[in-house]
């Protein structure tokens, strides 16, 4: 069963997010972005990081994905946002991006993460990017 870790700085959304995961047959592990620190599990076999990205914290994203990347090496980054695209400074060290509220897409864009091969909703995403580049 793949590992996913969620962090956020939200429990209510660490809640939320476990439950969508493990509902789709994943084990899901958290992790609170607290005021000025970030506690990880011991855990150290993560298949996949979902990751939000404005936290109410002395900690930025960028701070917290750096730790992540540090820590969980092989583990892929999923930003989380409610911005509607990947915000820039994220682009390095993320591995895809998911819209908040788009239980569906999240799941879809794990599967493509831990198994390589997109979901047709992916699919269908990608060449509708193509065809406004």
């Amino acid at each position: 069963m793949a590992k996913i870790l969620i962090v956020d700085d939200d429990p209510s959304h660490l809640k939320l997010y476990s439950w969508i995961v493990e509902r789709a047959g994943y084990e899901a592990l958290t992790a609170l972005v607290g005021t000025s620190k970030l506690e990880l599990p011991e855990e150290r076999d993560i298949d996949v990081v979902i990751q939000d990205y404005r936290l109410a914290s002395e900690l930025t994203a960028i701070d917290v994905a750096k730790l992540l990347k540090h820590t969980f090496p092989a583990a892929p980054i999923l930003v989380l946002s409610e911005m509607p695209w990947m915000p820039d400074d994220m682009g390095p060290h993320a591995a895809a991006f998911v819209h908040k509220g788009e239980p569906q897409q999240l799941l879809d864009t794990l599967a493509t993460l831990l198994h390589g091969k997109p979901s047709a909703f992916i699919k269908d995403t990608l060449d509708q990017t193509k065809r406004y580049q």
